[in-house]
């Protein structure tokens, strides 16, 4: 067949079209997150999510396609929210030269940051955490914390990780109880705890109860939200 004959190939659609509908696609999500993480650090978990598309400006469509379900949307912004101030407590910890601060400071820091985020204080509460490896984190960051305070015979040596863990895991319920009707209550909780941690105390603590194992609830009911 002549060259001049043969059929004129179709051409390949444009990428740059492409491209700019992906842009537009991680911008909605980029809102939707955003306007969720305000949305439910105010109101809690329980938010409508209609309100959330009208503070990213989406439809309902738009913001089912990133997100089928609440719980997922939900799920993403926690999982965010824990990451990143968990990570920037520990960085602070860490820099921190006299170990018994950098314990306390974090029970400060982090106890701060549940106080004024709804959502997350109702997940830590309930469960410790958006997801399991978050709980992990946490623990990993606890029991740094708590070695470098004992190899300084600063903190009573019969505290355990899980001690410290359970420990502001009741500071958030705390937190939950006394929100509204009295905030910051827990800091005077917290006052009152951090110095029965001190080594100053030698009165020997009851025993741990039998199998104590603070991540238990997540093998119990994995995928939680709290």
């Amino acid at each position: 067949m002549p060259l001049a004959d043969q059929p004129t190939p179709t051409p390949a659609p444009a990428q740059p079209a492409k491209r700019a509908r992906r842009a537009d696609a991680e911008r909605n999500r980029d809102a939707i997150i955003e306007a969720a993480g305000a949305v439910f650090a105010e109101q809690g978990g329980t938010v409508d999510v209609r309100e959330i598309a009208r503070r990213s400006g989406v439809g309902m469509g738009t913001l089912y396609r990133h997100f089928p379900t609440k719980d997922h949307l939900l799920a993403t912004v926690l999982e965010q929210e824990f990451t990143s101030w968990l990570t920037a407590a520990h960085q602070t910890a860490t820099a921190t030269e006299d170990p018994w601060q950098a314990l306390t400071g974090f029970f400060e820091q982090t106890l701060t940051h549940l106080a004024r985020n709804r959502a997350l204080v109702e997940s830590y509460a309930a469960t410790g955490g958006p997801t399991h490896e978050c709980a992990r984190h946490r623990d990993s960051v606890f029991d740094d914390l708590r070695t470098r305070c004992l190899n300084a015979g600063l903190l009573r040596p019969d505290v355990s990780t899980a001690d410290l863990v359970l420990l502001i895991t009741s500071l958030s319920r705390a937190i939950q109880a006394t929100g509204d009707s009295h905030p910051g209550q827990w800091r005077r909780l917290l006052r009152i705890s951090l110095d029965g941690l001190s080594s100053r105390n030698t009165e020997p603590l009851p025993e741990p109860a039998p199998n104590a194992d603070p991540g238990r609830r997540w093998r119990a009911a994995p995928g939680r939200l709290g």
